[in-house]
């Protein structure tokens, strides 16, 4: 019989920690195989997301985008993931689909922190205030409970929305500065020029990066990423996909092989120094929103 999982439900039963767990323990497994495919209709989008990993079965994330819907009070996106049984391909679950792209997206980044991050790290910023930035609240507090959080946003408006879901959180009117302050940096956004400056990382900085993901899309500059280790959950959703990574790639400012690992070779997610800079590209992908669909229906079934 086909489970129906909505979000609220689900969301409340979750753990960061345990997910970032699940999606470690996925990428012992054999990699997945992976499919994009878009429609379009005008400004309108249909995308299919399709991942199968032996040993979790077959996901199908559907995303409707239609951005004449804000004007009209209704969501720009919409959607659901299917979920399969790799025994049989029977529909086992069918996920809200906000639910899914929540828990994948901060718990992508949130398994990359912690095992490049300091774990002494105490001064976290969050650079865009959207949906993203309020889960990476969630997700980064999980892991880092003593830490002191700040957000930066373009909107002052949106900024303080944020602070008005999480208290304790300070804005901060100066990137710069803020940046220099951090221990760890976490950026969501939706720029396209680079935002966040290598010049201004400190020693022992992690940087989280989330918000690019079109091949003109930054947040931030090349000396960023020369001053950094890098590190990626997927070299296929990445390296030649993201402008993060492939703008500076072309213009040889790095080269292929100063993306020293993705999520397949977690062995190697790990500081040199307490010193050193080290950077995550967050590129998404298929295979990690079955992980993550497995791991909730699996959450689900144990507390019915």
């Amino acid at each position: 019989m086909t489970v129906m999982i909505p979000f609220a439900e689900a969301d409340a039963m979750l753990d960061w920690l345990a997910l970032t767990d699940a999606l470690a323990a996925g990428h012992e497994r054999p990699k997945a195989d992976v499919a994009d495919v878009f429609l379009y209709e005008g400004a309108n989008t249909l995308l299919n997301r399709s991942a199968w990993i032996a040993g979790l079965g077959l996901a199908v994330k559907c995303a409707t985008i239609f951005p004449g819907n804000k004007a009209l009070g209704k969501p720009a996106i919409g959607g659901a993931v299917n979920l399969f049984s790799g025994q049989d391909g029977a529909l086992e679950a069918i996920l809200d689909f906000h639910l899914v792209t929540k828990w994948k997206t901060a718990g992508d980044s949130l398994l990359a922190a912690r095992r490049l991050a300091r774990p002494d790290s105490r001064n976290i910023l969050i650079v865009g205030a959207g949906t993203v930035g309020q889960s990476l609240r969630q997700a980064y507090g999980a892991a880092f409970p003593d830490a002191r959080f700040t957000v930066w946003n373009r909107s002052a408006e949106a900024a303080e929305a944020f602070r008005q879901t999480f208290p304790d959180v300070t804005i901060a009117q100066d990137l710069e500065q803020a940046v220099r302050e951090a221990d760890i940096v976490t950026s969501a956004t939706m720029s396209t020029a680079p935002l966040i400056k290598g010049d201004w990382l400190r020693p022992g900085t992690h940087v989280d990066l989330i918000g690019a993901y079109r091949p003109d899309m930054r947040e931030v500059d090349d000396a960023a990423l020369q001053k950094a280790r890098i590190f990626v959950d997927s070299r296929d959703t990445t390296t030649h996909h993201i402008g993060e990574l492939k703008i500076p790639i072309a213009t040889g400012v790095i080269s292929e092989k100063d993306v020293l690992a993705d999520f397949y070779a977690l062995d190697r997610f790990e500081r040199e120094s307490q010193d050193e800079v080290t950077l995550f590209k967050n590129g998404g992908g298929a295979h990690l929103d079955l992980m993550t669909c497995r791991h909730i229906l699996d959450v689900w079934q144990t507390r019915q």
